[in-house]
């Protein structure tokens, strides 16, 4: 048997605060269809209804439009300015700040409890614009009285503000903040410690196909651990019930049954799958482009991988 393809212990720069926003943002011009169609579906079981992914999709486009499938684009790139540049961002600064014995590299369970608290506070940072989000994105497909009709993301911000309260801008903000923290301990933590694991059992190198396998490792098991809490969000966030979370989900499981924890997990797959690739690819990207601008910097600004 070949011995194990040794791991070098790496060096890296100390990024720009923002890089994980800015990735994500691209990630979700590309991916915002499916994210739409993830909503619809995790909504639509509320009223009874069962559709499919591709009828759905079908039906979005032939009744409202080309242009309706990007319905909310600009709450979802608020929200990924908010809330993937808190948690992309303290994750990063949490790492550069651990103290190691010997400068090794954090344990896995360093990486998830740093991921969780970081992903909590990305959570809550971007709230309110998941909340405009989920609305902007379910709009369409409500009662014509009860569209909310929003002009964009900070029209919906200030009508919110105005007419429910400014803690309506937190609708939802318990579970939000619990699915942030599994999400990004289950997407970044698990993404470096994917990469960790092909170097050493596979014949990958640092690189694209590396970058391309591990964020494909990191977006299966991300959507399997967040599912249940991402259909609670979405529902908490778009229901009109005002008796609060618990009686939404006594009521849910009551008409759906326990199924309803991964209602729309193809869909989300479909979806966070290749959002996680492109924000993991875009990421390294930005990395790849600072170290080039800065190489004196990418020299002497470096903290243990």
């Amino acid at each position: 048997m070949s011995p194990l393809k040794p791991v070098q212990q790496q060096q890296r720069p100390h990024y720009p605060f923002w890089f994980g926003g800015s990735a994500s943002c691209m990630a979700a011009c590309i991916t915002h269809p499916l994210d739409l169609v993830k909503v619809r579906l995790q909504t639509a079981a509320q009223s009874g209804a069962r559709p499919k992914m591709i009828s759905t999709f079908s039906s979005i486009l032939r009744n409202e439009g080309f242009l309706a499938i990007y319905s909310g684009l600009s709450a979802s790139l608020l929200r990924q300015a908010t809330y993937s540049t808190t948690r992309f961002g303290a994750y990063e600064e949490m790492k550069s700040r651990l103290k190691t014995p010997s400068g090794e590299r954090p344990s896995f369970g360093q990486l998830v409890f740093m991921a969780c608290a970081s992903g909590w506070l990305g959570g809550l940072a971007g709230n309110p614009a998941d909340v405009i989000n989920v609305r902007m994105q379910n709009d369409s497909s409500l009662p014509a009285s009860k569209r909310r009709n929003y002009s964009h993301a900070i029209d919906g911000l200030i009508r919110m503000s105005r007419e429910e309260g400014i803690t309506s801008l937190f609708r939802g903000a318990w579970p939000n903040t619990f699915r942030a923290a599994l999400m990004t301990a289950s997407q970044l933590a698990t993404y470096d410690e994917a990469k960790i694991l092909l170097i050493r059992y596979t014949p990958l190198d640092e690189g694209l196909l590396l970058h391309f396998s591990a964020s494909l490792l990191s977006g299966l098991v991300a959507t399997t651990i967040c599912s249940p809490v991402d259909v609670v969000k979405t529902r908490v966030m778009s229901s009109h019930d005002k008796h609060g979370m618990l009686h939404l989900l006594k009521e849910t499981t009551r008409r759906e049954g326990w199924g309803w924890m991964f209602r729309g997990w193809v869909p989300s797959f479909i979806r966070l799958g290749p959002h996680t690739i492109f924000t993991f690819i875009a990421l390294e990207q930005h990395k790849k482009m600072w170290r080039y601008m800065h190489p004196l910097r990418a020299e002497e600004e470096t903290v243990p991988v």
